[in-house]
């Protein structure tokens, strides 16, 4: 198993991943011991050359504590407001303790939009690239102050496999309060400990709980992680990760997969984005997105469902009811009864040159099916 994790071993550059509960305590404070232990193993790594990038989550949870708050908020706004004062704590305690090695830490915040838009991704990409060279480690997060329930990443695991393509890193280290995944919730008899993830065939015996989740609370969405990171993956906690960046045999080894890396943006909309309405299509605009990687046009739609603006990410349905794909749409869904069936030229004939213009264009939308 050594030889089949050379790749970690050997990686140039790194995404690391820390859950919150690695790094803050039950009462909601910064837990300074657990992130001085992380960071002398990420500072180790860093020395032997290899450059780290650090996806940290822990910002509302520190920020429970100082809003005198017992437990997570539900509510959007309180989220927003513990994250606000819990990123600056966070990241002052990352400053202090990468100093001891005399590193530099840069915070990057990054919203949907950062991968989605390729203006701001490439920024994004050129930010981190950058901070890189220059021998910072970037600590990356979601900008939880912002973030809207309808619009965002949604955890961090995807975030994190998203990063790994968006700095084009060699391997991606998951860290969570668990050794591995396992077949079921590792604190009952029977589960089964898996070392390798090859294929989904691999995953046939892992239990899907009644709230969605892998096993124990959270790992459906390191599996997902692993499965779009598009490099090698080990997931396991955090008290192993100086063995997990050596390649050591601890924890889960998820095997890349061979087909080719979507990118960043394609990423984001299959994996971090839920449909905020439905498009519905007939046979032939199926054919053409499915098969021939083809745009949406308003000739091959045939309905509407839901509310949404230009912009936002919808589903597009096949007569059977079935997701063939997601895109960026370029109409408001009460602006598209009145272009279907329609051409484009017959539609810029009569409405104007503005409508002559796909529903969404093939740079804007990833197939599902």
């Amino acid at each position: 198993m050594v030889t089949i994790r050379k790749a970690i071993g050997d990686a140039r550059r790194i995404v690391v991943k820390a859950g919150s509960s690695s790094l803050t305590t039950p009462q909601g404070t910064i837990d300074a011991d657990r992130i001085d232990a992380l960071v002398d193993v990420l500072a180790a790594r860093r020395a032997a050359g290899t450059e780290i990038v650090f996806v940290s989550s822990g910002a509302i949870a520190a920020g429970l504590g100082p809003l005198g708050l017992a437990r997570r908020p539900r509510d959007l706004a309180t989220q927003q407001a513990a994250a606000s004062v819990g990123q600056g704590l966070l990241v002052a305690r990352y400053t202090a303790s990468f100093a001891r090695y005399g590193l530099t830490v840069g915070q990057v915040l990054l919203t949907p939009d950062d991968m989605m838009r390729r203006s701001h991704h490439r920024n994004a990409q050129r930010a981190v690239g950058q901070l890189l060279a220059l021998g910072i480690v970037p600590v990356v997060n979601e900008n939880d102050t912002v973030a809207t329930d309808e619009i965002r990443f949604g955890d961090n695991d995807r975030l994190a496999a998203l990063v790994a393509h968006l700095t084009r890193a060699d391997a991606l280290v998951l860290l969570s309060d668990v050794d591995a995944l396992y077949t079921g919730d590792p604190s009952r008899p029977g589960a089964r400990r898996i070392d390798e993830v090859r294929s989904a065939a691999d995953l046939a015996e892992v239990e899907l709980g009644g709230s969605g989740r892998v096993g124990t609370g959270g790992m459906v969405t390191k599996v997902e992680a692993a499965r779009i990171a598009g490099v090698p993956v080990v997931l396991t906690d955090a008290a192993r990760a100086s063995a997990a960046l050596a390649g050591e045999p601890v924890g889960t080894y998820f095997h890349p997969g061979d087909a080719p890396r979507m990118s960043s943006r394609n990423l984001w909309l299959a994996h971090a984005t839920t449909g905020q309405g439905r498009v519905l299509l007939d046979a032939g605009a199926v054919e053409a997105i499915v098969q021939r990687r083809k745009s949406l046009l308003p000739a091959g739609v045939t309905g509407v469902q839901g509310e949404f603006a230009a912009g936002d990410p919808v589903d597009l349905v096949g007569a059977d009811g079935r997701v063939v794909a997601r895109g960026l749409v370029n109409y408001d869904a009460t602006e598209i009864p009145e272009l279907m069936g329609r051409s484009t030229r017959w539609l810029a004939r009569e409405l104007g040159p503005e409508y002559e213009r796909e529903v969404i264009h093939r740079d804007h939308l990833v197939v599902l099916a």
